[in-house]
């Protein structure tokens, strides 16, 4: 290790249910151990009600239970090496241990999101090195989460990241051809920027008028105003609106789509109807939040067969994408699927088991284990003689109290319940903030400034080690050990603690089991 490394102090001491009918459509089995047994996949499903698939993607499982190639595509920022990420096994789940082994000790984008189909509809990031564009690729590791047991990892959009594909050979419906999609998102991850689509949308990234775009939105944007509720909600962007129903007008029968895994599923014939579904994604059963006519104006639709994912159709070769949302899997099909199909594909998804899969579930206890080379017996903790936090070694034969200082109680999120607070297991009502952005174990005085310094999100590890713990208040830094000292800190920057220098490592912790 190099002796610029810190220059490490001294350490202190420190102390409906269509179930049935979808199940014998798809004659499904769900995934079990490291196989995956399904007979069918959604794609598969879709052919088999005579709506085949003419795009697939997906960054955690194969969309066809005969898909043996690459999911998506990798880029480190080390040397800008890139690395398909393909599946476990034929039909199975994506091996994210091979994107773990590449992206070891620095960080990836995801930079193409490959068609299952063979038909050539990859979507690429909008920015330079990809379509070309002003967006970037999206982090390749912001999220891991759990499908048939086995890990994956989302491609997680954040504004500024969108992607793209358009092959005019690839199928994809055109005009007023009938058409359906479907796609697993997330209602924990959303904003009301616009906007997070997947679907048809221009070849031109130019709003073309009524009719040009037929997209799944999944957002909190109310584009035409008098929604109720807060949202998520599954819409459909149709060009010049994002639309609930069949009309301008508020659908009644809407309803805030919460859950973390949610299915959103739009079909449209182009000439007559349309109808929109949505549900968690582990229920067996969907809800039909619209079916009737398309909106005056859109008959019939005049669709261009590009495809959008995470952004709107006049974006974003010289802007950026606002919207925010996850991606897991989606696929576009030709024709207009039944309802029969759309149940079994949801049946199929229920079956995968998608998690979290996380430590951080409100209420557990966990051990902040250092994962650096020089510090993995180390663990975060409150020290005995102020109130500040540092890393320190905890073993064993370690006191009651030694084991208790470094022991927290993971809560919701004091400012967001998507994310957690850590509460300390031997001192009630005192938790782990940043102030000054060091960090510091203080009571909680019921401010929103204290909630929003006492809140964190989890993320993979930023070394591709573990779980990474972003400030909730300082979306670029992560608690960091420096010096055996408790900081939030960024990859780089004025502050010591800010080095770039094993900023990865220091920032990834494993979630070990409590001491206490």
């Amino acid at each position: 290790m190099p002796a610029l490394f810190h220059f490490r102090r001294l350490r202190r001491r420190v102390s409906v249910s269509l179930a049935s009918i979808a199940l014998a459509f798809a004659g499904l089995v769900a995934f079990t151990g490291t196989s995956h047994a399904a007979t069918q996949e959604p794609c598969d499903i879709y052919a088999a009600g005579g709506t085949p698939c003419v795009a697939a993607h997906s960054t955690t499982r194969a969309l066809f239970a005969a898909y043996n190639g690459a999911l998506y595509q990798v880029q480190r920022a080390s040397d800008s090496a890139s690395r398909n990420i393909g599946v476990l096994s034929a039909g199975g789940v994506a091996d994210a241990a091979a994107q773990d082994s590449f992206c070891a000790g620095t960080t990836c984008t995801i930079t193409r999101v490959y068609d299952q189909t063979g038909a050539g509809n990859t979507l690429v990031y909008q920015g330079p090195g990809g379509t070309g564009g002003a967006d970037t690729a999206a982090n390749a590791t912001t999220e891991a989460v759990s499908v048939g047991g086995q890990k994956a990892y989302a491609l997680y959009i954040n504004p500024g990241n969108s992607y793209f594909a358009y092959n005019s050979t690839g199928g994809v419906p055109t005009g007023s051809s009938p058409e359906g999609e479907y796609m697993i998102t997330s209602g924990t991850h959303v904003n009301n920027g616009c906007c997070f689509d997947y679907g048809n949308t221009e070849t031109d990234h130019h709003a073309d008028g009524n009719g040009a775009m037929d997209a799944i939105n999944f957002s909190t944007e109310c584009w035409f105003g008098g929604c109720s509720g807060t949202g998520p909600w599954v819409q459909a962007d149709l060009e010049n609106g994002l639309f609930t129903g069949g009309s301008k007008a508020w659908n009644p029968d809407q309803v805030s789509e919460t859950s973390h895994f949610v299915t959103a599923m739009l079909k449209n014939n182009g000439t007559t109807q349309m109808a929109l579904k949505g549900a968690a994604a582990q229920s067996t059963s969907l809800t039909q939040l619209y079916g009737g006519a398309l909106p005056s104006g859109y008959n019939p639709m005049h669709k261009q067969g590009a495809i959008i994912l995470g952004s709107g159709g006049d974006c974003c070769q010289t802007n950026h994408n606002a919207s925010a949302g996850t991606f897991y899997e989606g696929a576009m099909v030709s024709g207009y699927p039944s309802d029969a199909t759309e149940a079994a594909v949801q049946a199929n998804i229920a079956a995968v088991g998608y998690s979290t899969s996380t430590p951080f579930t409100p209420g557990a206890k966990l051990s902040l284990q250092a994962t650096t080379a020089c510090c993995t017996g180390d663990y975060l903790q409150h020290d005995t003689s102020d109130d500040k936090v540092v890393i320190a070694p905890v073993t064993s034969s370690s006191s009651a109290t030694d084991k208790g200082d470094a022991t927290w109680i993971v809560r919701a999120g004091l400012a967001n319940d998507n994310c957690v607070s850590f509460e300390s297991a031997n001192a009630s009502g005192r938790y782990l903030r940043h102030y000054a952005f060091q960090l510091h174990l203080q009571p909680n005085d019921g401010t929103s400034q204290f909630a929003a310094d006492a809140t964190f999100c989890p993320t993979s590890g930023n070394s591709g080690t573990g779980y990474s713990l972003r400030s909730f208040n300082y979306p670029a830094k992560y608690i960091r050990h420096y010096s055996f000292t408790g900081y939030i800190a960024s990859d780089g920057g004025t502050n010591t603690w800010d080095t770039a220098s094993m900023w990865a490592q220091d920032t990834s912790w494993l979630a070990a089991s409590p001491w206490s």
